[in-house]
């Protein structure tokens, strides 16, 4: 177990010192115009990806979220990308959409109420495959963490949704790259709205289908990674969650599991077909029954040897979200220090992490870079 005033800082200045030493930082050299990842190759900062957008700030998955991350630093922004009924790609982090939108306020879309079941769970709501993309855009973005993050609420009813293709016309205007993920893909193929035409001809119509472009693609399951490899050049990352199976592998019967993943033989696996992971940060660093730090495994140095980036989720900073270590009272939704967090995963050699308030990742990775140094 991890004591902050102690245990921790000596980790930090090892893990810091270790990795400016043996160039474990892999990551991407960014420029004016392109990125390149260089797998092996040590790198000098790692990213920032504003998770959502800035969601600490503003309602999650809206342009005005995406352009606050840019503005506070981030590298990335990332859309979470599900389909309208035309078959349009808009961002939402699911397509259930009653707890991001206004939708249950629109009369006209009373009888779109529906009960259906995604990647094995039975959800009640409204859905996007039910609506073309001009019903949708007559909606507007709410704040999904009411209770935990009031201030957004108001911005509530000021947003409407955005499409990938607004997305990436915000990220060419400002210069950074953008980290879709493609959500629910087995559901959206058994509806026969399949997410990753769609996704492929909309990067290759902007330029953004090669090895150079700033664009990673990202999912939870392995399926369509495998298939995007083999018509796309861009970096593919295997999201992998901090418990259960890709819901692929379980739709196909495979008793494969994430757990499986992470071991040095599943990470050989997924570099056959990606380029990086995405692991739950308990992965990297796990907690005990109380919530406070375990040692960190081995994972960050596991996958490098394999040849990935690492690029952990999910960092915020309110104190519900953080380690017993690193909360500030007893407010769960008061901000702890999470710039400590922060620079704890930068100091375990991540090459990139997800950030729901990007300007606090800045500042912890300036910190960790001049501690370094």
């Amino acid at each position: 177990m991890f004591s902050k005033r102690l245990s921790y800082r000596r980790l930090l200045a090892a893990t810091l010192a270790a990795a400016l030493a043996v160039g474990l930082m892999i990551g991407l050299s960014i420029g004016p115009a392109s990125a390149q990842v260089i797998p092996g190759a040590a790198a000098a900062t790692p990213l920032v990806i504003g998770h959502r957008g800035a969601p600490g700030y503003r309602p999650e998955h809206t342009l005005a979220s995406y352009e606050l991350a840019i503005r506070m630093g981030a590298d990335f922004i990332e859309p979470d990308l599900v389909s309208t009924k035309d078959g349009v790609l808009v961002a939402r982090h699911e397509n259930e959409i009653s707890t991001t939108t206004n939708v249950a306020d629109h009369p006209e879309f009373a009888d779109r109420l529906a009960t259906k079941t995604v990647d094995g769970l039975s959800l009640t709501g409204w859905f996007t495959e039910d609506f073309t993309l001009a019903e949708l855009k007559t909606l507007r973005a709410k704040e999904r963490l009411p209770d935990v993050r009031p201030n957004n609420t108001i911005y509530d009813g000021r947003f409407p949704i955005p499409t990938f293709q607004e997305v990436i016309d915000l990220a060419a205007r400002y210069r950074v790259g953008i980290y879709p993920e493609t959500k629910h893909p087995t559901y959206f193929d058994s509806i026969g709205l399949s997410l990753e035409e769609p996704l492929v001809a909309t990067l290759r119509a902007n330029g953004l289908d090669g090895a150079d472009a700033k664009v990673f693609v990202q999912s939870f399951e392995t399926t369509n990674l495998r298939q995007l490899n083999r018509v796309i050049d861009v970096p593919l990352v295997q999201l992998i969650g901090g418990t259960g199976a890709p819901y692929d592998l379980v739709a196909a019967g495979s008793d494969l599991t994430y757990d499986d993943l992470v071991t040095q033989a599943g990470l050989r696996q997924i570099a056959r077909y990606a380029d990086g992971i995405g692991p739950d940060k308990n992965r990297i660093v796990p907690r005990d029954a109380a919530g406070f730090l375990l040692e960190p495994t081995a994972l960050v140095d596991n996958a490098h040897v394999a040849g990935l980036l690492v690029h952990p989720y999910t960092f915020r900073a309110e104190n519900m979200f953080l380690p017993m270590d690193f909360r500030i009272g007893t407010d769960p939704n008061r901000y702890g220090d999470i710039a400590a967090e922060y620079e704890l995963f930068f100091g375990l050699g991540v090459d990139g992490l997800f950030a729901d308030q990007p300007d606090i990742a800045v500042y912890a990775r300036r910190l960790a870079t001049d501690e370094a140094a």
